[in-house]
């Protein structure tokens, strides 16, 4: 029902083409990812010729299946949507894809030029401002164009001579196209050098971990299309005095050779730290997968008094299938944090609830990771499949999930955890979604006026498009 009337709009008054329609879903959503210098800058879309010449591969990536409701490849986004709602999302929405179907099944017009969506300016050294310190790899690393996955270790050098509270930090690719993602922490200075000095390159060849006990919670993390955000007023991250970096990245298969000089952004929380950010970790080592067998690993975390929970971060490797953590309060009330449906190892993040999550004393946080060791598992790493057990080796398995978490303060639930918050498409301002806003945005349409809470669809313009957006949201 929602679809079909979603049909008659689009067939109402207008033909779909590349310019008017096209043009914002792919430059807003695709093209961070596929331009020159990105990870998939393999495949560009920055024009309408890119984006006709891939329209196929385009088509079939964003459907899933025949009737779009399976797991699509692109955008890359792994958690079920249906299931929590997260920051960053990079899934599109039901008119988005079908509206990039028709276009192809139409035989994909480009339509007036003039009008074709402008080119995002795409942020370069920083996507949240002026870093306060920039510290980067101490030389260029060599990342060899061998088909083949590459870990790698390596120690940064703070010379912080005293604590630092820190809002944000933001790890920025040297090389986007090689970077597929990396994780950093902080360690005593000096105690991981030995490690560094076993290794003959730059670096030390790490994986899953980080090769040492020794380190503090995770500070920061990248994956292609992350974006940070700094913590809320009042909350920080520290990082001691006298401490080193190690940040760990995962380099992409790639054909080509590549050089590589990751830089670290750091954020000062200049203001009074009211509340420090705390970590909790789920990571069992005892760890057994019989072969030709799907075995199912869950682990409990008992609150003992209310938290808000601000970031978490589900991680297995190869053997991984799908995650689910949910939360279990003393009512016996579920609320869901995150589900994967299908993990992929290649596409892993930290993610954050829309606004902090609060979960009460008594509540019980569980996460559940199925793991498939059968020839079914096309990323085996094993044919036929072997007993794996614990490990930070490739073909070793981990369950690892650490959560990021202050003690609760009335209005916590309130606070956003995004760059800006804004309700899409409440087009008469009233902090609701309903028939006033078609309503009010027809108004807008019919009298040719411009107002950025009618542009639903963020495209530049106030057409029949942003009412199918709408009445999509509203439906949805």
């Amino acid at each position: 029902m929602q679809y079909l009337l979603i049909s008659l709009l689009l067939s109402f008054g207008f033909a779909v083409n590349f310019s008017e329609d096209i043009s914002p879903i792919v430059y807003q959503n695709c093209t961070t990812c596929h331009r020159s210098g990105e990870i998939a800058s393999f495949l560009p879309l920055t024009n309408f010729s890119e984006v006709y010449n891939n329209r196929n591969w385009i088509a079939y990536a964003i459907a899933g299946d025949d009737s779009r409701h399976g797991n699509p490849i692109m955008p890359p986004w792994p958690p079920d949507n249906t299931y929590s709602a997260l920051i960053g999302e990079r899934s599109l929405s039901e008119v988005e894809i079908h509206t990039i179907l028709d276009w192809v099944d139409e035989g994909a017009p480009q339509g007036n030029p003039n009008l074709e969506f402008p080119m995002p300016d795409f942020p370069e050294g920083s996507a949240i401002g002026e870093p306060d310190v920039v510290l980067s790899l101490e030389e260029p690393y060599f990342i060899e164009g061998n088909n083949q996955d590459d870990y790698r270790c390596f120690i940064i050098e703070t010379n912080f001579s005293e604590d630092k509270d820190i809002a944000a930090i933001e790890i920025y690719p040297g090389n986007r196209v090689a970077v597929h993602h990396a994780i950093l922490v902080a360690t005593p200075a000096g105690s991981a050098d030995a490690l560094d000095e076993l290794d003959s390159g730059p670096g030390y060849e790490c994986f899953g971990g980080f090769g040492t006990p020794n380190i503090s919670d995770i500070l920061g993390g990248y994956a292609p299309g992350m974006i940070v955000s700094p913590f809320p007023s009042g909350l920080a991250q520290n990082i001691p005095a006298n401490s080193d970096l190690i940040i760990q990245l995962h380099y992409a298969p790639l054909n080509t050779d590549e050089i590589d000089q990751t830089t670290v952004n750091i954020f000062f929380r200049d203001e009074p730290v009211e509340r420090y950010v705390q970590e909790e970790i789920m990571y069992p080592w005892q760890l057994v997968f019989p072969p030709n067998e799907l075995t199912t690993i869950s682990e409990s975390w008992n609150i003992s008094n209310d938290i808000s929970l601000i970031q978490f971060f589900p991680h297995s490797h190869m053997l991984g299938k799908s995650w689910e953590i949910y939360a279990e309060t003393p009512d016996n009330s579920i609320i869901p944090i995150i589900r994967i449906n299908e993990w992929d190892f290649d596409w892993q993040s930290f993610y954050s609830p829309e606004y902090m999550l609060h979960i009460p004393s008594g509540s019980t946080i569980t996460a559940n990771c199925v793991y498939d060791n059968t020839s079914d598992n096309p990323n085996n790493p094993n044919d036929p499949p072997e007993w794996v057990f614990f490990g930070e080796g490739t073909n070793d398995e981990m369950f690892f999930v650490p959560y990021r978490y202050v003690n609760y303060q009335v209005g916590d639930e309130y606070i956003y955890l995004g760059t800006e918050e804004s309700l899409t498409g409440d087009v008469n301002g009233d902090g609701d979604l309903n028939v006033l806003d078609v309503v009010s945005l027809v108004g807008f349409i019919l009298n040719g006026e411009f107002d950025s809470s009618a542009d639903v669809n963020e495209d530049g313009l106030i057409n029949v498009l942003d009412v199918v957006s709408l009445v999509n949201i509203i439906l949805s």
